[in-house]
């Protein structure tokens, strides 16, 4: 089930199974009653209501099933809970309240919709549309191995119900026809083996997308190995939640676990000082006299985490709350400790967060804290340091202050020029952060969060900006839990992410977003801008950083877990993905028409043996996919004489095959007559001579005909397949 591979499996499946089935037996049952169509769309309606909320209503409705205000209030907080964990979790999401709710009311909407189009309006084939959305959109969103038996049962369900269907609709003619009711679901049948052979025989030899597990850094999802060596073979570990977060800042920070100063051209290493008290390590930020200071409380609790670091927001000023022997590193504000461990701990932070305006740091130039090594670059490589020195004055050549300049390679990295990926690096041989793997990333402008950290810090520093990587947290997804009114996060093992920093005077380390579709870039609002500056540059961590709330933009949902890859536990789609979606895309424009041939030929096989009511079905057919209308109340010869007289049908061949359907009406099976195939192609060539070039695109390409409900023939047969 495709759908597994973005949401872990849980109670929510049998729920949304559950909610399927109610609807379609309700559906069932006043169809069985025998009642208005539109009656039976408003019970399955009813039914979907009254599951949701006895299931979601959280004890807020009348008797338990009729929904109240209140019911209706808890909608949009549970929508706006569930897209939030969609845009920033990562697959497979674990399916709490919300993202249950969203799932489940889904399936029940999506069952409603599929019953009325297969079953009151019948046409199957255009649900196979909506069907073969469903199925492809989670493939695509989550690049794996092809699952043949998967494809196969749901392909075998498509044509089940397209055959099924057609047998339904020649049952119902009533025409007397006997080969009407065979050869239509014959043909589905038949279509249905080749599709099946076919993607058998197919599928085993189309490249099947890497997993997200081939590619691999030393980042584990619920502890950290800071040295960002890339490359090794680690297993995608299991979704678990890493920890809880609140705060009373108006977005949740970034949590930061270690920052990466020194780099010796192979790996970055992380920081070392001397480790201080809390008491006494922990200073109030210090910054230029006009640049404001806000100052926010944090409160997280560690469900499962293992580390000697513990994850704070940036800068920190202060901790409650922490058991065990711990130390802070003066010089980046980060928390270790060599004895006790984070598991289970509960613990507040406050920290102060830098609010520049823009002119303020327009005017401001990057400069190295005292004591950092944060302008090292390796020794003995000059001519690779050169080449992407040369690329860093290329791409800020046109600005004039060290801030423009790190936004221009914001800009750039973030350009289309770029894709985010996971599976380039280890196709290409470049996954690590050396300088061999940081220029062959700049060539190939193809990686993931760690390459463009590392690209970033480097091309910062050949332009004498001190600059640094850091790992941490993603402020997770918001829950329905609030204390002191501070709604909880929950941050979860693939949310793990790396960020440059680069140091301003009078300001600090200042976060910047290169990596390409994930995050909100680093900007500042103007002085001049009214309104309060927390709102235009929330907390990352750090100075202007970027915005939590929406840290986790629309594109990231582009990727998936990178848990046994990249830090930021996000996978971008792999390149053949587009090309399946095209494939399908392709397949499904396709299809229609040639269903259609299908249909075409099977009739006229059953024409040409006498078959009047398949010959009169595939005239009327044939009219519909030209544009021509067909009213159920107008008779055979009625429609005939117009078809002639307006249409340009032949007068003597339709005369022969309206003879032919009006005898198989009153009196049965008719006679053979050998030339009704001839008869029906003749008249096919008269009205297609006559239809204009577009009508007769349109019914090769998108037939009329399969979304029509049929043409009630002489005696009231509805002769429709």
């Amino acid at each position: 089930m495709p759908l597994l591979r973005v949401i872990s499996g849980g109670a929510w499946l049998a729920t949304a199974l559950g909610m399927i089935v109610a609807v379609l037996a309700a559906g069932y049952v006043v169809r069985w009653l025998r009642r208005p169509a539109i009656i039976v769309s408003v019970v399955e309606a009813a039914v979907w209501l009254v599951a949701m909320t006895v299931l979601f209503g959280g004890g807020t409705a009348l008797l338990g099933v009729i929904p109240t205000p209140d019911t209706l209030r808890q909608v949009p907080l549970l929508m706006d809970a569930a897209l939030q964990q969609i845009r920033d979790g990562a697959a497979p999401l674990d399916a709490g309240p919300a993202l249950a709710f969203l799932i489940v009311a889904a399936a029940g909407l999506l069952a409603i919709a599929m019953d009325h189009v297969v079953v009151t309006a019948r046409m199957p084939l255009l649900a196979t549309v909506g069907l073969l959305a469903v199925y492809l959109i989670p493939s695509i969103a989550v690049p794996s191995g092809i699952d043949l038996v998967g494809f196969i049962a749901f392909a075998a369900a498509i044509l089940l119900m397209l055959a099924v269907e057609t047998a339904t609709r020649d049952r119902s003619s009533g025409s007397g026809a006997r080969g009407a009711s065979r050869v239509p679901a014959g043909t589905a049948a038949a279509v249905g083996t080749a599709a099946i052979v076919a993607a058998v025989a197919i599928a085993p030899v189309m490249p099947a997308p890497q997993s997200a597990g081939s590619t691999v850094i030393a980042v584990r999802g619920n502890t950290i190995d800071p040295s960002l060596e890339l490359g090794q073979d680690l297993r995608r570990p299991q979704e678990v939640e890493v920890l809880t977060l609140r705060s009373d800042a108006p977005a949740p920070p970034y949590l930061r676990a270690v920052t990466l100063s020194e780099y010796d051209g192979d790996e970055w290493e992380p920081d070392r000082g001397v480790p201080a008290t809390l008491e006494a390590g922990f200073d109030p930020v210090i910054v230029d006299p006009d640049v404001r200071v806000s100052e926010y409380t944090a409160t997280i609790e560690v469900r499962n985490f293992v580390s000697p670091w513990l994850p704070i927001p940036y800068p920190a000023v202060g901790i409650d709350g922490l058991d065990g022997e711990w130390s802070t590193i003066e010089q980046n504000r980060t928390v270790l400790s060599r004895q006790s461990s984070p598991q289970g701990q509960d613990y507040s932070v406050s920290y102060q967060v830098p609010r520049p305006t823009l002119e303020q740091i327009r005017e401001t130039d990057a400069s190295v804290p005292a004591g950092s090594r944060s302008l090292q670059l390796p020794e003995g490589e000059d001519e690779a340091i050169g080449a992407i020195r040369e690329t860093a004055l290329a791409v800020t050549a046109s600005t004039s202050t060290d801030y423009d300049a790190l936004v221009a390679l914001q800009r750039w990295f973030r350009s289309p020029d770029f894709e985010y990926s996971l599976v380039a690096p280890v196709n290409d041989g470049f996954d690590g952060s050396g300088l061999e793997a940081v220029q062959a990333f700049l060539e190939e402008r193809s990686g993931y969060c760690v390459h463009f950290a590392s690209a970033f810090a480097i091309m910062a520093r050949t332009l004498d900006m001190p600059s640094r990587i850091v790992v941490g947290y993603l402020p997770g997804a918001p829950t329905q839990e609030q204390i002191d009114r501070q709604t909880v996060h929950t941050v979860v093992s693939s949310q793990l992410h790396a960020w440059p920093e680069v140091h301003f005077a009078g300001i600090g380390w200042v976060p910047f977003e290169p990596t390409n579709s994930l995050g909100v870039p680093t900007g500042f609002a103007s002085g001049a801008v009214s309104g309060s500056a927390d709102s235009l540059t929330p907390d990352a961590g750090g100075a202007a950083s970027p915005a939590p709330s929406s840290s986790l933009a629309p594109g990231m949902t582009d990727g998936l877990d990178e848990s046994g890859a990249p830090l930021d536990s996000r996978v971008a789609i792999d390149p053949t993905g587009p090309v399946f979606l095209t494939i399908a895309i392709a397949l499904a424009l396709v299809l229609p028409g040639l269903w259609r041939v299908v249909r075409r030929r099977a009739r006229l096989r059953e024409a040409d043996a006498g078959d009047a009511a398949a010959a009169w079905q595939e005239i009327v057919d044939t009219a519909a996919d030209l544009g021509i209308s067909s009213p159920n109340g107008e008779s055979p010869r009625a429609l005939g004489r117009r078809l002639v007289a307006e249409h340009g049908a032949p007068a003597a061949e339709m005369g022969v095959v309206v003879g032919a359907i009006e005898r198989a009406s009153y009196a049965g099976a008719a006679d053979h007559a050998p030339d009704l195939a001839d008869a029906v192609r003749a008249v096919q060539s008269g009205l297609a001579a006559r239809a204009d070039r577009r009508d007769r695109l349109s019914a090769a390409v998108v037939p009329r005909s399969l979304l029509r409900r049929g043409y009630r023939a002489v005696g009231g047969a509805r002769q429709a397949r």
